[in-house]
């Protein structure tokens, strides 16, 4: 279950707030007024099934489309008045890679370091630590085409932390993993969250809202249907359960 983190109370300060975000393509209305508050710090889940709107909310929040309607800010700044410096202070990683795979992993973060205008020498002190931290550093050499699907987007999220941003955009980060894979993002993202990084994801899976959100949105045909915490929403929702008890540990491993 996510860990209770100082600061993330009603009145701890927003990393992202909006009001009444509108968003509509063509005739289809994609998000209708939806409203957000993310306390610094924290991990909040936009939950919901493909075509909900979270990769929309996604972009206008990181300054990718505009917003027919409504108002946000991002790291204290206005999205439409001061649309580089919420740049400045967030990363990005989509559903789909980032990754070039025709260069190296080492090449990809150096030229996110470039790209961020960071000094060269500081820029490879910056790699070499992002790729040891993420477990690239044996494959650091290779190109990024040979990375297994965990690799890179582990390496995605590592180009995105060059900048040293505030707050991380996650769109769906274990999307086609593994469960080895996603219990490994798993622990990235809440060791994110414990350097102070503000982690907002959005995800399909019920499970990794569960596990890792502070805080959780349900997203539905363009509103948010719910939102609190993993157990406030489980209350929400009437259910039973089944409890099964063994007496032979064969049977149990078994099941």
């Amino acid at each position: 279950m996510p860990t209770t983190i100082p600061g993330t109370g009603p009145q701890a300060p927003a990393a992202v707030s909006a009001v009444g975000l509108r968003k509509s393509y063509g005739d289809k209305t994609v998000l209708d007024g939806i409203d957000l508050r993310i306390p610094a710090g924290s991990v909040f889940a936009l939950l919901g099934p493909n075509g909900a709107g979270k990769t929309t909310t996604v972009r206008i929040l990181s300054t990718l489309v505009p917003a027919d309607g409504g108002q946000a800010q991002v790291a204290g700044h206005d999205l439409a008045a001061a649309p580089q410096d919420v740049r400045g202070a967030i990363g990005v990683t989509g559903q789909f890679s980032a990754v070039d795979g025709l260069i190296t992993g080492e090449e990809n973060m150096l030229l996110m370091a470039d790209l961020h205008l960071i000094p060269r020498r500081e820029g490879r002190r910056i790699v070499a630590g992002l790729l040891e931290r993420f477990g690239l550093t044996e494959a650091a050499k290779k190109p990024a085409s040979t990375y297994s699907g965990g690799m890179k987007r582990r390496l995605d999220i590592a180009m995105t932390l060059v900048g040293d941003p505030r707050i991380i955009f996650l769109d769906e980060p274990t999307t086609g993993l593994d469960p080895r894979s996603r219990h490994t993002m798993w622990q990235i993202i809440r060791e994110l969250v414990t350097s102070g990084v503000t982690v907002f994801l959005t995800t399909q899976y019920l499970e990794e809202a569960d596990e890792l959100a502070d805080r959780i949105a349900v997203l539905h045909d363009g509103r948010i249907a719910a939102e609190g915490t993993a157990d406030e929403l489980k209350r929400l929702v009437p259910g039973g359960h089944v409890r099964l008890r063994f007496t032979d540990p064969d049977t149990y491993r078994a099941a």
